[in-house]
């Protein structure tokens, strides 16, 4: 059995659906209840409390993990998630990392997440580590105004980098999860080409059939905004990395292309598909 911890994101739903269309048995983990792919057992668990996640353990092979933003918060201690994973006899753990481990090292979120890296490395269990930059599907911060207004407001509006699509890592993590050869693997998750705010503002456009106006907002502004639904720090984090990309942020990756035998998903392929969300 995989267990796949997230499973109603962005990520994990489409995760979920290729687990369980390979014919694997396949418990979802989620905050809430949620409809899940016909034979999928759902479990509601909160990570930060990571006791409740005991009984989705039970008789499982393998977990993808997946950590909510709350788990890097103070007093936080999600290496127990590894721990009671190998005490349940979890074989392979599938782990979603960030880029900025290595290319920002420094940095409460970064160090905590680059120290479970390395909690999971010395578990004795197999691992997998998948470290995405930005993701294509953060555009989704604009469907509100884009609906009402037709408006994408983002700030950094030329400054891009090469997002990925949240369906590419979810297949690169079934691959992971339905394939041993990976075992041992660190990945490096980019989509395939840079583009910025601007040019996904365009690419929405021509989704719908129709114009958006892009307005630019100043850092703090953005700040604000973003300081709503994350930790002020990781908020900060970000805006570092949209407003001044170093040249590890800009690299094109080719692992999606060395996992899947194909090239990661431009974002105008992401915009279709996603079109709805803004109408």
């Amino acid at each position: 059995m995989i267990v796949v911890t997230g499973a109603t994101g962005n990520i994990g739903r489409p995760l979920t659906q290729a687990l369980a269309e390979a014919g694997r048995q396949v418990t979802a983990v989620s905050r809430h209840a949620a409809a899940v792919p016909n034979g999928v057992r759902h479990v509601v668990a909160d990570l930060a409390e990571p006791a409740g996640l005991k009984p989705a353990l039970a008789g499982a092979e393998q977990l993808f993990l997946l950590l909510s933003g709350d788990l890097h918060a103070t007093g936080a201690n999600p290496a127990d998630i590894i721990g009671d994973a190998a005490a349940a006899g979890v074989r392979r753990v599938v782990l979603l990392s960030t880029l900025g481990v290595v290319t920002r090292p420094s940095g409460g979120t970064r160090i905590a997440m680059r120290a479970l890296e390395d909690t999971l490395r010395e578990s004795g269990l197999e691992w997998v580590i998948l470290r995405p930059g930005g993701f294509a599907s953060n555009a989704l911060w604009w469907a509100e105004s884009v609906r009402t207004q037709q408006v994408v407001a983002a700030p950094f509006g030329d400054v891009g980098v090469p997002i990925i699509d949240p369906a590419d890592i979810a297949a690169v993590a079934a691959a992971c999860l339905l394939d041993d050869r990976h075992t041992g693997g660190v990945y490096e998750l980019t989509g395939p080409e840079v583009i910025t705010p601007r040019g996904q503002t365009e690419a929405i456009a021509t989704a719908l059939g129709s114009p958006l106006r892009f307005h630019e907002l100043t850092r703090d502004e953005a700040r604000t905004a973003m300081a709503r639904s994350m930790p002020a720090e990781l908020a900060d984090d970000t805006l570092d990395i949209l407003g001044s990309p170093n040249p590890a942020e800009l690299r094109v990756s080719p692992d999606v292309q060395r996992v899947l035998g194909r090239a990661p998903r431009p974002f105008t392929d992401w915009a279709v598909r996603n079109a709805d969300a803004f109408r």
